[in-house]
């Protein structure tokens, strides 16, 4: 194992928003480790743009150091970030700071919307990487050439990346393992009363079946490929025909376990997904309309307004 002086560095940046769940659950492990291993195998230190206490979402946070006295003798610097990433513009300085990092060959990591700052910065090219899911459909509209996989976390090379909340856990471990072994990261996943190290391509939400309570083989099968057929949509018949049944059968068992009709059900789904794309992206309305299935602008507002009471343009002004 290493000593003090062979410690690992490791580098956090606070962004404006990150959530404080997020980042202890990326910092708690490194500090069981030194606990456990009863000497420093990490040495953590943390930054901001300006420096002195940065609070986050919750209220509590972390005492940084200002971001231009960093320097670039780091083993891995992660950016945190909440709040929606694909609105937060990079000051000069942390754009500076990073690209710095990478130009010495200083892994870089992002945690929950890290990742997403990585990449506007054009610092994610070529690697796999991840995000919290609420950002990845509106990451995937405005870069289409990214590499965004839905999973925890992703380790690819020399970028570390993953999905924020307890995610940041098993990503750590992983790091953990990679330098002192599995059972010693177990050892400190157990710590934490988290006996089971998840591995990284496990999906970050539940499928469709468990966020809907669903328990019938047909209903699961029909609102998984809903839910993957946002932007092509398919027609209650191909529904039907794809997880062999009839249209009457389909129709009554959505009726019975969801009170709702299929395309009624399927609509909403789009517009819950058009909402948050609007939340979380500059999209214009008119991409938004067309990436959730819908023809034009005018129909896409109508069906919109009736389920949120309010149009797309003022549901999006009314986030801001």
């Amino acid at each position: 194992m290493q000593d003090g002086e062979t410690a690992r560095r490791i580098g956090f940046i606070l962004t404006p928003g990150y959530a404080l769940m997020s980042l202890t659950s990326a910092v708690e492990p490194l500090r069981a480790a030194n606990l456990l291993a009863g000497r420093t195998l990490y040495r953590m230190r943390f930054f901001s743009l300006e420096g002195g206490f940065v609070e986050s979402t919750a209220g509590g946070g972390f005492e940084t150091e200002p971001l231009d006295r960093m320097g670039t003798e780091f083993d891995i610097v992660f950016v945190v970030a909440g709040g929606n990433p694909l609105q937060y513009v990079p000051p000069p300085a942390l754009a500076r700071g990073l690209r710095q990092l990478d130009a010495r060959k200083v892994p870089l990591g992002g945690i929950s919307g890290g990742g997403a700052v990585l990449a506007r910065l054009g610092l994610m090219g070529g690697r796999r990487f991840t995000v919290h899911w609420l950002h990845i459909d509106a990451l995937s509209e405005a870069f289409g050439d990214l590499l965004i996989e839905r999973a925890l976390y992703v380790i690819d090379r020399d970028r570390f990346t993953c999905a924020g909340g307890v995610a940041a856990m098993d990503m750590i471990c992983a790091v953990i393992a990679s330098d002192h072994g599995t059972d010693f990261a177990q050892s400190v996943s157990d710590w934490f009363i988290h006996p089971r190290l998840r591995h990284a391509g496990e999906p970050q939400r539940l499928d469709p079946a468990g966020r809907y309570n669903l328990h019938h083989p047909v209903l699961e099968a029909v609102v998984r490929l809903m839910t993957s057929h946002l932007a092509d949509p398919l027609s209650a018949g191909q529904l039907a025909a794809l997880a062999g049944c009839s249209p009457r059968q389909l129709q009554r068992l959505f009726q019975d376990h969801l009170n709702s009709t299929t395309m009624r059900f399927y609509r909403d789904l789009r517009l819950d997904k058009a909402s948050e794309l609007l939340e979380q992206s500059a999209l214009p309305v008119i991409d938004i309309a067309v990436s959730t299935g819908f023809s034009g602008v005018a129909h896409f507002t109508r069906c919109f307004a009736e389920r949120f009471g309010v149009p797309p343009a003022r549901w999006r002004r009314g986030r801001d």
